[in-house]
């Protein structure tokens, strides 16, 4: 028998997450990760073919145009990140203007100027999703803040620069549970030059009082960076170094676990690279943990026509940036509890929730060396009967329906063969691929995935036959007054969020069909 998600939320709302059923109110939809929007009944297989957009936000154009923030969904509220460096809370049926907030009004000593040039345009935004909880909204930026907000005014209720690395970012959205928020950090710092001293950016998962936003605990992924010789440019080498957690964190509430994946090092070796992490939610003590990928160092310089000296993993064929990049879900099979969490290689991993033993695994998706573009990006859902699980870079990308109980493939949808022929990608047929990036989402009888082509699919969760499709790579006119542009649907705010009768999704993300405009959220009702 399988533990259908609808059990469990007595459980999430007793850890204090005080939201209705049918709110969305963290990527994770619930603890458990199951991205699965149990209590909507009002859009289903029948009459999905008649969802029609109801609005649009545009955001201003920016020198980065990319939206990264999945919304969140309260009540009659909406609340959202920007490409534009500010946070906004909309009407969630119209889109009309609440309020929002400037991330700028924070960090009056502008660290980002300090920031180096290759990741100075991206510094104030956001580029995780929103949790609301308590009458509050929690978020992370670009540049290593997090936030608190008061979710009726916008008024800034704490904030804190959570690492005071140069490149730290926040991807990893955040998870609330007993008075605590737990968020995990990341870097760019793999993006640096051949003259940069690479690396000395150390990975983390932090718990934070929900309240105050002081420290509870954190854990690193990897040991302190030390001096371990030169780079050929004559720059310092230090190692080990990253193993971000990129990922959102889930939990157990039945045994207080969190779950977590981590990403690769950045130079040396050690640390828990491509891991996934059991911890204590109270105390942040390691319950287990399973590594995934024996050896895995990697920096954007294993791209370059020479990357010989700067490619640490390069001679032992270790570059490949496999991170557990997907977020974990946790569901019952039988009398078992396990975790499942997806793999850039491709694989989706599933674990005894109790002892991290394997219980099972399936290669679903073509894993992409160097660079890690292959493979399940972001996540997976989990309606109580299967699991949905969307690849990338795949020739073509697919969507999956998997037993939970032993990863048998139930269905499987490729990206359809015209969606790079068909709607606003065939004009440009140098840049569109047939690639999942986003994770998916479901709901009663539906299963929702974006594409690279730019286009939002809702499928049949029976069969996996495609029942709507609306194509983004479009211009529209927002409810904010100006115009944007739809582009692919990937990355971490491209899952699509269903809430109350309405779907909401990002779309602009890379690769970029058009940087003329800014881009936009959509959000469609029947």
């Amino acid at each position: 028998m399988l533990l259908t998600v609808a059990s469990t939320a007595g459980s999430v709302s007793a850890a204090g997450q005080s939201t209705s059923e049918g709110d969305w109110a963290t990527w994770q939809k619930d603890l458990f990760g199951s991205r699965y929007a149990a209590a909507e009944h009002r859009i289903d297989a029948r009459n999905v073919k008649n969802l029609k957009l109801k609005w649009a936000f545009a955001y201003p154009k920016t020198e980065s145009t990319f939206v990264r923030s999945e919304p969140a969904v309260v009540g009659n509220t909406v609340y959202f990140g920007g490409s534009d460096g500010k946070f906004y809370a909309r009407n969630a049926g119209n889109g009309a203007a609440k309020w929002e907030f400037d991330l700028k009004s924070v960090d009056p000593e502008n660290h980002c100027a300090d920031r180096p040039p290759n990741s100075a345009t991206t510094c104030i935004m956001v580029w995780d999703a929103p949790t609301v909880a308590e009458g509050k909204v929690y978020f992370g930026d670009a540049r290593g803040y997090f936030y608190a907000l008061d979710a009726r005014t916008g008024a800034l209720s704490w904030s804190a620069r959570i690492d005071t690395h140069p490149y730290a970012t926040v991807t990893s959205s955040p998870i609330f549970y007993k008075g605590r928020v737990y968020i995990g950090v990341s870097s760019l710092e793999n993006g640096a030059g051949r003259d940069y001293a690479c690396c000395t950016f150390r990975g983390h998962l932090d718990s934070l009082d929900a309240r105050t936003g002081e420290l509870k605990w954190r854990y690193y992924t990897v040991p302190e960076p030390k001096r371990i010789g030169t780079w050929p440019s004559g720059a310092p080498m230090f190692g080990p170094s990253g193993v971000g957690v990129w990922s959102s964190p889930v939990i157990d509430p039945r045994t207080g676990t969190l779950y977590v994946g981590t990403g690769q090092n950045y130079s040396g070796s050690g640390g828990d690279v491509d891991t996934m992490l059991a911890l204590d939610a109270r105390t942040g003590g390691v319950r287990w943990k399973n590594q995934v990928t024996d050896s895995d160092t990697w920096r954007m310089l294993c791209w370059d026509p020479d990357p010989t000296g700067y490619c640490p993993g390069l001679a032992e064929g270790t570059a490949n940036d496999y991170d557990i990049g997907g977020t974990p879900n946790v569901f019952v099979a039988g009398d078992r509890t396990l975790v499942g969490v997806g793999q850039k290689t491709g694989v989706y991993h599933v674990f005894d929730a109790r002892t991290g033993e394997v219980v099972w695994r399936r290669l679903l998706g073509e894993p992409q060396a160097n660079g890690g573009q292959g493979g399940i990006q972001w996540g997976a859902s989990y309606d109580g009967k299967s699991l949905y699980i969307a690849t990338y870079y795949a020739n073509p990308g697919k969507l999956f329906a998997v037993n939970p109980a032993n990863g048998d493939v139930r269905w499987q949808t490729p990206n359809p063969a015209d969606g790079c022929t068909t709607g606003g990608a065939a004009q440009y047929p140098a840049i569109c691929v047939r690639a999942h990036g986003p994770a998916a989402s479901s709901s009663p009888g539906l299963v929702w995935e974006g594409s690279n082509d730019g286009k939002f699919r809702a499928y049949d969760a029976k069969n996996g036959q495609v029942l709507w499709t609306f194509d983004t790579i479009r211009n529209f006119t927002g409810v904010n007054g100006i115009e944007g542009m739809g582009s692919a649907i990937t990355g971490t705010g491209g899952g699509a969020v269903i809430s109350n009768g309405m779907v909401y999704v990002q779309s602009g993300y890379w690769p970029e069909y058009s940087t003329d405009k800014g881009h936009v959220l959509l959000a469609f009702g029947l």
